[in-house]
């Protein structure tokens, strides 16, 4: 039997009594081109590459961003109206409890 929890707030979701929701996430680095210009096309980028390539060499023991990932989220009938209504959980982030004085 499949055991399924929600995601947000734990509660276990039976199948046949209780609506599941399923939310994917991807996330990937954006693909924003700069112009191309004539005096880009005329230029001649063979030392340029070279050295990108020697760098990239020397550095390869950095450790690089995933270009990209996925996430895939089970959520109970009501975690699922809060994540649609508030996505990005702006709504928490903004809130304070000032005391009164």
């Amino acid at each position: 039997m499949l055991h399924v929890t929600c995601d947000l707030c734990g509660k276990e979701l039976r199948p046949g009594e209780d609506q599941r929701f399923v939310v994917r996430i991807e996330a990937y680095a954006a693909d924003d081109l700069a112009e191309i210009t004539d005096a880009d096309l005329d230029e001649d980028h063979v030392e340029t590459v070279a050295e990108l390539l020697r760098e990239s060499q020397e550095n390869s023991d950095l450790e690089l961003a995933e270009p990209y990932k996925e996430f895939r989220y089970d959520l109970c009938s009501d975690c699922h109206k809060r994540f649609v209504r508030d996505p990005m959980s702006r709504d928490k982030e903004s809130k304070f409890d000032f005391s009164k004085n």
